[in-house]
């Protein structure tokens, strides 16, 4: 690949009006109101990671009942309680709300050299609408708790616990008000809000990303209120919607779920994927390989997105026609995808790669991602999905995309931007142990589960033919290794904010606005308007002789440009 064209002159270097340590928020404003987007975004990720440790804990004791095929720990009762909570905190409390509300949060008004958000208010309500939804979602218990799955399909949901549904319908409800108003936010902020000087070709590839996943945000969401509201109505005011015998049709929820749905899986991964391209591009020192094919494969993704749903629904009875149809469509929305991946390890090719933890983590996404991307295409396809839908291959297709793709790149993330969230250093060798259990726990925990659901062992079920036990404690005992594996990276967030090394402003050497700031950012981002001075991913130039925590962008290419002179 070509070396990225520098300026042979250096560019003017920035007087700063403001003081070397700008005033920052103390710990109890992430507590309360804020219109920061950098304390929203925080204040997400924080909240999302509770809910994954408590739905990781419902995980734990799922898979030790499944352990035995016998109902010796949970009552059925309480697994599906378990089972459709599980789902719901870790797609809409967790993923969802890291990846979008979180990164997208605190990096996109970074990335464009803006002070905030364009609705700073509309954000933080949109923040505080989680907590609110977390309540209805615990009051849910106090009546049963719902236990129809994450799906909640009727008749199921109508007659099964209707007054815990009804809370767990309201809870996904504000959680989708939060969605809707947050893609709002994030498509004016980027359309209006961007540094006069950054041309839409040099916008960061998270940026895209954002942008892509905001435009499905508003165009599936929508779709799924409707659905649930109807669902609330049959519950609680004898309504007919989804009832056969009142001539409602129960297809049409499916329907109605699935177009949110299935989109949805492109909400928890397309930030993801922004994440992999500023990591990869960073963390082997080369610029991104086809920015405009990767950076348009996410618009591809969202618009293809929207017309694959079906492909949950083989077997409801779809004709022919439609089947095949949703099998094409399936197939061609892992055309963009297959883009970005290969970028990506074009990217790597010849790179200096930096095994840092986020690297790792990146790595690691890129493998599983692949592997469950398989497995999916074969999902896609009609005749095999008839075969093993509603089984345990189903279950892990989507473990291995969303934990081994949206989990890894959270973590990915996590570790790359911490030193700019913080203004500390993490501590790598405690980052590696992290990946190492989480690498090896995921594969052990859903590995298996494929030959499962080839022999037909159903999802969804505390009790289970014998002739499985076997690999299901296989399954069991690499739960237990993923849940250890969260406590290194426990450990090293809540010591390396307080202990850590000082990171400086830039220890990544990157290019991108975010680390032209200091670190943790002024309250205001910048003292000064920032100037884009080269592409987020020029790379490839001599910069090890460089003191990474002491310069700016414009000051690496600075002094490169003496050096050429």
């Amino acid at each position: 690949m070509a070396q990225a064209q520098l300026p042979l002159q250096s560019p003017p270097p920035q007087e700063h009006t403001g003081h070397a340590h700008p005033e920052q928020w103390s710990w109890y404003h992430y507590f309360l109101y804020n219109t920061d987007h950098k304390v929203i975004g925080i204040q997400y990720l924080v909240t999302a990671f509770f809910f994954y440790l408590v739905a990781g804990v419902m995980a734990l004791f799922m898979r030790a009942e499944l352990a035995t095929p016998d109902p010796d720990l949970l009552s059925p009762d309480v697994y599906n309680t378990l089972l459709t909570n599980h789902g719901t905190l870790m797609i809409f409390f967790w993923i969802v709300p890291a990846a979008i509300g979180g990164f997208g949060n605190y990096l996109v008004p970074l990335m464009i050299g803006a002070k905030d958000m364009a609705f700073p208010n509309l954000n933080a309500i949109a923040f505080w609408l989680n907590p609110i939804a977390a309540v209805f979602l615990g009051m849910s218990f106090l009546y049963g708790g719902a236990q129809a799955g994450w799906t909640s399909y009727p008749p199921l949901s109508i007659v099964t616990s209707p007054t815990g549904q009804s809370f767990w319908i309201l809870s996904i409800a504000l959680i989708g008000t939060s969605s809707i108003l947050g893609a709002l936010n994030f498509l004016v902020t980027v359309y209006h809000l961007k540094t006069p000087n950054m041309q839409w070709d040099e916008l960061p590839l998270f940026c895209w990303a954002m942008v892509a996943t905001s435009f499905l945000a508003l165009f599936s969401t929508p779709v799924l209120a409707i659905g649930l509201i109807m669902l609330l109505f049959d519950i609680n005011f004898g309504t007919g919607f989804f009832r056969p015998e009142m001539g409602g049709d129960v297809v049409v929820y499916q329907h109605l779920f699935w177009f949110y749905s299935h989109p949805a899986v492109y909400l928890m991964i397309l930030p993801i994927f922004g994440v992999m391209s500023e990591i990869i591009s960073t963390h082997s020192r080369k610029p991104i390989f086809g920015y405009k094919a990767i950076a348009y494969s996410s618009l591809a993704i969202c618009v293809v997105g929207l017309f694959v749903w079906v492909h949950h629904m083989f077997t409801s009875g779809t004709p022919p026609w439609m089947r095949m149809f949703f099998t094409i469509s399936t197939l061609i929305v892992a055309v963009p995808t297959g883009v970005k991946i290969f970028g990506w390890v074009a990217t790597l090719w010849g790179g200096k790669i930096r095994f840092t933890s986020p690297m790792l983590f990146a790595v690691g996404l890129l493998a599983m991602f692949v592997f469950g991307g398989l497995s999916g295409v074969t999902l896609g396809t009609a005749p095999f999905d008839l075969h093993v839908h509603d089984t345990y291959y189903v279950v892990a297709h989507f473990h291995y995309v969303l934990f081994g793709g949206s989990v890894f790149g959270l973590y990915a993330g996590i570790y790359h931007w911490f030193p700019k969230m913080t203004g500390r250093m993490y501590n790598e060798t405690l980052g590696r142990i992290h990946f190492i259990l989480t690498f090896i726990g995921t594969n052990l925990t859903f590995l298996p589960m494929h030959s499962l659901g080839m022999q037909g062992m159903p999802r969804r079920v505390a009790m289970y033919d014998p002739q499985f036990e076997f690999l299901n404690k296989v399954c069991t005992y690499g739960s237990i290794l993923l849940g250890i594996s969260v406590l290194p990276f426990l450990i090293n967030m809540i010591w390396s904010w307080s202990q850590g090394a000082p990171a400086g402003r830039n220890p990544w050497r990157s290019l991108t606005l975010e680390w032209q700031t200091t670190s943790p950012p002024a309250i205001e981002n910048f003292d000064e308007e920032p100037i884009v001075w080269a592409g987020p991913y020029d790379y490839g130039i001599d910069t090890q002789s460089f003191e990474p925590n002491e310069l700016t962008v414009e000051e690496i290419l600075a002094e490169v440009g003496k050096e050429m002179k």
